[in-house]
């Protein structure tokens, strides 16, 4: 199951039987609102705390995958999940309300990936049968952590990103219909000095670099394996960069489409989004909705979904700390999909 150094090959073939996507108003107004499950109309959710509102997401993004897949939750071995609330609150107070035994993983916004790589390693040992894997995020609560609240007002520089209010959930299983986890590749804590929290994507950028790389090599493959590479929330800066390093790198990233979740969610001339999307719910929204779905129309057969995240806290970075950053790749193929 092993292959190479931070490899992991699925024999099984974990399917993907069921995702769901709910995401906020904003998001709904994006180039991708058709494709996404749930699209609330207020960012608030009815709650009165933003951290409240991303719990729900996650609840009822998790639910409606649960649904969707004609299971119950009693029938659900696991929920892994995460999030970038201090201690993945969002998600354990999600969990509270699920009742399923829960693995909480954080990963910041290479959550997604992280943990359906996890997901597909229980289903292909043997460990579990069915298992629900998601992450979430909310502009308002993560600028309240991270930068400055949303209600301060405060300007941005051209290289900052906009949180993606939203969360993506899936359940994974040993059998069914939908597209098949084929592998991941486990990536490496990557810093390269950055210290600017609003200049994410070059922080993150070095690191997808690193975990391409290494799938690449563990797997004995070339980019046209793939029909897509789709990094996680890197948007213009952060993607740009990683052209740039593939390049120096000389791996042939122009055999194959190249593109970025943080690039593809909002309108860049309608939207005032700096960079692009960030988030854990960006690559998670994207994938989960807009991709898979394009999966199963017929346009992927095999896709690279490699989720980037930032590991600093606000702890950290009053300390004066850098910002080191990881990346998690799983491969995805369209699989047996009918419709």
């Amino acid at each position: 199951m092993r292959k190479g150094h931070q490899s992991w090959v699925f024999e099984r073939k974990p399917v993907i039987q069921s995702t769901a996507t709910v995401v906020g108003p904003f998001e709904g107004r994006g180039p991708l609102g058709e494709d996404f499950d749930v699209i609330h109309g207020e960012s608030t959710l009815n709650q009165d705390s933003w951290e409240k509102a991303e719990k729900m997401l996650i609840e009822e993004a998790a639910q409606l995958a649960i649904d969707k897949s004609g299971l119950t939750k009693e029938q659900i071995q696991f929920f892994i999940a995460g999030d970038l609330m201090n201690q993945i609150v969002s998600t354990s107070f999600a969990a509270r309300t699920l009742g399923m035994p829960y693995l909480g993983v954080f990963g910041a916004c290479s959550t997604s990936m992280e943990s359906l790589a996890l997901g597909s390693l229980l289903v292909n040992a043997g460990a579990a049968t069915d298992v629900l894997v998601g992450t979430c995020s909310h502009n308002s609560a993560v600028e309240k952590q991270f930068r400055y609240p949303t209600e301060y007002g405060s300007q941005k520089p051209p290289t900052a990103q906009y949180t993606v209010t939203g969360a993506g959930a899936a359940v994974i299983s040993e059998q069914g219909e939908g597209p098949i986890v084929t592998s991941a590749t486990i990536g490496r804590v990557v810093d390269m000095g950055v210290t600017d929290p609003f200049n994410m994507g070059a922080a993150m950028a070095p690191a997808a670099v690193d975990t391409i790389q290494a799938h690449f090599r563990d797997l004995q493959i070339t980019p046209d394996h793939y029909d897509l590479i789709v990094t996680g929330d890197l948007a213009k800066v952060g993607h740009g960069i990683v052209c740039d390093l593939l390049e120096k790198h000389r791996i042939p990233v122009d055999l194959v489409k190249y593109w970025d979740c943080g690039m593809m969610i909002y309108d860049y001339d309608k939207q005032m989004v700096q960079a692009g999307g960030s988030g854990c719910a960006c690559c998670a929204v994207v994938t989960y909705g807009h991709l898979l779905k394009r999966m199963k129309k017929g346009e992927f057969n095999r896709i690279l979904v490699v989720a980037t995240g930032a590991l600093l806290s606000p702890l950290s970075y009053q300390q004066g700390e850098t910002i080191p950053c990881i990346a998690h790749a799983v491969s995805i193929e369209r699989g047996n999909i009918s419709g």
